[in-house]
Parts: C-alpha cells; structure tokens; sequence
C-alpha cells in the first residue's frame, strides 16, 4: 500500500489527481464547520448536548459532526443515497428504467443519473422540512415565522447539491468515487474523538487506571480484529469454474477456454445494513417531526420511538436495544438475501453460459445449473449476512461498557473498508495505465 501510494506521489498526473481529491475534501470539511444562517449557536449546542439524538446519530457520523452543528452539510449526502437506493429498487419493477440500466448504456446511465438527481433535491427539501419542524420548538431558530424555515431549508437543500457537485468533482477529476470518498472521510474525522476517549480511559480522572488500560486495550484489539474480518468477507469470493467449448466465429475457430464466475462473500456490500437501518430509524424520524420532544415522554409512541432509537442510540433502556437487535438481525438477513438475487439473477447467468456454449464441469446446462449457482449464492449469503449482523449489532452491546462511546460501528467499518480497497485498487490501475502507456510511446 505505502509502495503504491509512493509510486502514485511521483507520477505527476496522478499526483495532480490525489491533489484536487484533497482539495475538494479540505472544502467539504471547511463546510461542516459553516452553520446555516438563522440558528442561535448557543441555544444549538445546549440542545444538542442534553437531546437524545439517536436517530440522527448515524447522519452526524457520516457527514463528520456537520449535523450536530447544524451546517450547511448538516445532512450530508444521505438523500442522494437513498435517492440511489430508490432508483435502484424501481428499476426493478418499472420495465423503462430496468431497459436504461442494463441496455441504455452511456446515454442511459446518464439518465437515471439525471433521474436520481432530481430525486435527490426532492428527498432533500422533505428533510430540511423536517430537520426545521422537528426543532423549531427547541428554540435554536431566530425567529418563527415562514423567511426563518425557507431559509434554512434552502440552505439545507444547497449544501446537499453542493456536496453532489463535490462528489461529481472527485469521480471524473479526482481518486476514487466521489460519494464514498466524502462519507468516508466523514467517519474518519472521528477518529481524534476516539483517541481522546481512549486516553481518557487509561487516565481517568488524572490518575493511571489500570481497569481503563485494559479496556482501551480489548477496544484495539477488538476493533483490529473487526477491520480484519471485514477486509477478508469483502475480498474473499468463491469461483466457480466454467468451460467453453470449442465454436466458430467467422471463418475462424475459436478454441475451449476456461473461466470462472466469481461469487463473493458479502455480494450486497452495506446495502442491507443501510436498508435496515432506515427501515429502523425511519418511524423515530416521523414521530418526532409530529411530537418533538417524545425523547422526554412516556407512552406508547414513546416506547416505539425508544425501540426504534436503540440502533444508534445508547440512552435507551437494555430492552429496547435487545429487542432492537433481534429484528436488526433478521432485517439485515432479509435485505442481504433480497438485494443479492435483486442484481444476481442465477437463471440469467444460467442462460447466459449456455447461449455461449459454456458448461460448468460436472453440471448439466439449463436449470441443474440454474439450481447449482441459487444453492452455492444461498450458502455464501447465509455467511455473509450472518457477519454483517454481527458486525452491525456488535457496536450496539459495546455501547453499555462505562465511559465507553466507539466512534465507529458496524457500518462505518464496512464503508471505511470497502472505500479504502477500492481507492487504493484505482491508484494501482491509474499507475498500470500509465506504466503500459509510458511503454508504448
């Protein structure tokens, strides 16, 4: 990795990229920190700092504290997500967009791109409407009347296109996907609270703790093992042989080649985690737009906002978070299994290798293949959503050690993860490219 990254600062064009990347992030950072007009700071931070935030405690954590603050990133890019996620589902069920996803090629990507971002500022106005209702009566707005919500919903809404034009930006100019890198750095920025949560373990009050030494000590060594198991699942795969016979193409013959299909561990990435966890999150956020403070009342509702919290939230009773983790648990499976044969389809793939006269050794063609790849997908999806459960529910039990609060959970790690590998795979190939393409000239 330290080679690659060498290699990648001496080549300038690359060097040039690395550079606009970085300059793209010092902008977005600097935004965090640039709060909407018409919020009272100081009524902001006592607020944020006595409230129970828990459903908005993973929008804070992407967007690296801007919602907390109240900035102009304060929802970072998570409508642009789950406008994405949205026209991904659709396209499933609506024939149009299915024929733009798989056949429409640059004209059609370019599209449903166009498509998710007009979605995007729809999903964004809702939710500045509701980041400004759901705190309008805690009284971190000046004023009450209709120019204070219009302007910090607009401002809410242009930092969201904003962060889209950035993301854009670093995609076609910059290192990496634009999108993923700006979440990630969003989660990397609370690495020094970390730090400072492990210090204050092993000091204390002041004084040496031993019991905190070992504490900070299993939290490493814990946290080493999880980014460890997560680089495995995301880089193991199961390939499956296939063989193809020998044809004519043209006036030539074409001899038997062999290949394989590769099948990984965690097929669906984070998706089932991000859906589970909006699923879960989702009522809380409706709630509390029409009751805000529910986080100070008991009831029913307030018992199904408790529930619902328990995902992101530590202030909440055991019950919630046990009962929280058991229908996580089984949400993450379900999406796990959904959204894999969503984009797999093995009676596609199936028909596929038989058109191109390919076998899988040892398997007829047609449906015993078709049947062969489904048992071989549900085994590895029985693993995989299994481990990303775990890895989701884990931070949730951690939660309850005294002065303990991780600055990163189960989808974080994925998402720090996953980003990391697949920069660091296009630096590799940007340096390939130019090595063939110093070669030839």
């Amino acid at each position: 990795m330290f080679k690659t990254l060498k290699n990648a600062l001496k080549t300038p064009d690359v060097r040039k990229k690395i550079l606009y990347t970085l300059l793209l992030i010092v902008i977005f950072r600097l935004g965090c920190f640039i709060t909407i007009p018409g919020v009272d700071t100081f009524a902001l931070n006592e607020t944020m700092n006595s409230a129970t935030n828990g459903m908005a405690g993973l929008i804070d954590m992407i967007s690296g504290g801007a919602f907390s603050r109240l900035s102009i990133f304060a929802m970072s890019i998570s409508p642009y997500i789950t406008a994405s996620i949205v026209i991904q589902l659709l396209a499933l069920v609506i024939p149009a967009l299915e024929r733009l996803t798989k056949e429409g090629g640059e004209e059609g990507r370019a599209k449903l791109n166009r498509y998710t971002k007009l979605l995007t500022v729809l999903l964004a106005l809702i939710e500045g409407i509701g980041i400004y209702l759901s705190y309008r009566s805690t009284g971190i707005f000046i004023g009450d009347g209709f120019v204070t919500g219009f302007t910090v919903v607009i401002s809410l809404m242009a930092g969201t296109a904003l962060l889209m034009w950035l993301g854009e930006q670093i995609t076609t100019k910059g290192i990496g996907n634009g999108i993923s890198m700006i979440i990630f750095v969003g989660i990397i920025s609370g690495l020094p609270g970390a730090v400072t949560m492990i210090w204050d373990l092993i000091m204390g009050t002041g004084a040496f703790s031993t019991t905190g030494l070992l504490t900070s000590l299993g939290i490493i060594i814990g946290a080493i093992l999880l980014i460890a198991g997560v680089v495995f699942v995301q880089q193991a795969e199961r390939r499956i042989p296939v063989q193809y016979a020998k044809k004519v193409v043209g006036r030539k013959m074409v001899g038997a080649q062999n290949t394989h299909i590769p099948l990984k561990l965690a097929m669906a990435g984070v998706m089932p985690i991000i859906f589970a966890s909006s699923f879960m999150t989702f009522p809380a956020m409706i709630i509390q737009m029409f009751i805000p403070d529910i986080a100070t009342q008991t009831g029913f509702w307030a018992t199904i906002y408790n529930f619902s919290i328990a995902t992101s939230s530590s202030n909440v009773a055991v019950g919630y978070t046990i009962a929280n983790a058991i229908v996580y648990l089984l949400l993450i499976l379900g999406f796990t299994f959904f959204y894999t044969y969503a984009t797999f389809n093995p009676a596609e793939v199936s028909n596929n290798i038989k058109r191109n006269g390919g076998f899988i050794p040892g398997i007829r063609a047609g449906k015993p293949t078709t049947e062969y790849l489904s048992s071989v997908m549900s085994k590895l999806l029985w693993f995989g959503g299994l481990f990303l459960a775990i890895i989701a529910i884990l931070p949730m039990l951690v939660r309850f050690i005294p002065n303990v609060n991780l600055a990163f959970g189960g989808t974080s790690i994925l998402i720090v993860v996953g980003v990391a590998i697949e920069t660091m795979q296009q630096l590799e190939s940007q340096l390939v490219m130019r090595h063939y393409k110093g070669f030839l000239e």
